[in-house]
């Protein structure tokens, strides 16, 4: 079977050169979404094995727990919120077209609909919206890493099953594993956002250690299932690597606290492997890789980002002055970064329907599932 990502130059556009064809997926996705990922995970992972008190300071409740929220507030401005504000010219590009006005419009529509859709779900039923936010999540997470795992030139992933179970794997690791390791922190948090509407969750079921053991059970057995026959099916260089990243996930998931291993994962893993994407599909953005390497490529892609990045941040600044939400506590801190969930939730959602049709178009990741089985 050929594989999709193997020959872009087709879909790079009018404006494709032979250098730009020559810069592979695979050496942008390492640059950019790989090394700097595992160098974020493993340092933090190391720090927390070498003694020096992180893990029992963000998972505390004094004075310092504060620091938990850091990388989701670096999230704002890096990789994070800037990672879905070039959705506006994304599709074109994965199609090999030029952004047109038809094309921004397709996009606004989009994110209109279902941004304002899922916002008025937040108002009607929190608990609903916050279980979807959940599922979401772990279906979108896993739909990213399936990608990287494409670009990196994955054999194994070419049955059917193999590649729903990675989806299902990969997307379960930052969502269902903080779960098992950290279930009082974990909780805690969804009902923050809950409580954001006056409402609250009554989920003492969902944290009880028979309910969280089968749950650790029934995944730890598909983690391995999922390998297993992807090793069986084609095994190599970049199977190996999907068996050090999973090990890898599963470790910093369960024993770095909840709210500050989803924020470095959210900048430095997810968010930095769709910008390797968004490197792949642009034109200018590959040819500067090819020729000035990372900073470059990050710096034409940021640019594309920055507009939307900015109103973004004016909208989430405008909802927490409107509702009161504030820095001068823990509590208030805690309600901010719930805010700031919501408003990434209601952003999720379309940036999903976006990226999905991204995988479609380029035959990559879950379009895979779809268009070649």
């Amino acid at each position: 079977m050929s594989h999709p990502l193997r020959d872009r130059r087709r879909k790079l556009g009018d404006d494709a050169t032979v250098d730009d064809a020559s810069v592979s997926d695979r050496a942008v996705m390492l640059a950019v979404g790989g090394y700097p990922a595992w160098v974020a995970l493993g340092g933090v992972l190391l720090l927390g094995a070498l003694g020096s008190g992180l893990f029992g300071d963000l998972g505390g409740q004094g004075a310092v727990a504060w620091n938990r929220y850091l990388p989701l507030a670096v999230s704002l401005v890096l990789f994070g919120l800037p990672h879905g504000a070039v959705d506006h010219l994304a599709p074109a590009r994965a199609a090999g077209r030029s952004p047109s006005v038809r094309w921004l419009l397709a996009v606004g529509v989009v994110y209109l609909v279902l941004g304002v859709a899922y916002g008025v779900l937040w108002f009607a039923s929190p608990v609903v919206a916050a279980a979807a936010f959940i599922a979401m999540t772990w279906f979108h997470w896993g739909q990213g890493d399936l990608y990287a795992l494409d670009a990196l030139g994955a054999s194994h992933l070419d049955d059917r099953a193999t590649r729903l179970g990675t989806l299902v794997v990969r997307g379960g690791l930052p969502m269902l594993v903080p779960l098992l390791g950290h279930p009082a922190q974990y909780r805690s948090v969804v009902d923050s956002w809950v409580a954001l509407f006056g409402s609250s969750l009554d989920a003492a079921w969902l944290v009880s250690p028979t309910v969280r053991g089968a749950l650790v059970g029934a995944f730890a057995l598909l983690t391995v299932a999922t390998l297993l026959t992807g090793r069986v099916r084609g095994g190599g260089r970049t199977w190996r690597v999907d068996a050090a990243e999973t090990v890898l996930l599963w470790a910093f998931f369960l024993l770095v606290p909840p709210i500050f291993a989803i924020g470095v994962y959210f900048c430095v893993w997810h968010s930095l492997r769709h910008i390797a994407r968004l490197v792949a599909v642009d034109p200018a953005a590959r040819r500067a890789f090819g020729e000035r390497g990372v900073t470059a490529a990050l710096a034409r892609t940021g640019r594309d980002a920055l507009p939307l990045t900015v109103l973004s941040l004016g909208l989430l600044v405008g909802i927490a002055v409107v509702g009161g939400v504030g820095f001068g506590s823990q509590a208030a801190v805690q309600s901010a970064a719930a805010l700031y969930l919501v408003f990434i939730s209601a952003l999720t959602l379309p940036h999903v329907a976006i990226v999905t049709w991204m995988d479609w178009v380029e035959t990559a990741g879950l379009g895979r599932l779809v268009r070649e089985q």
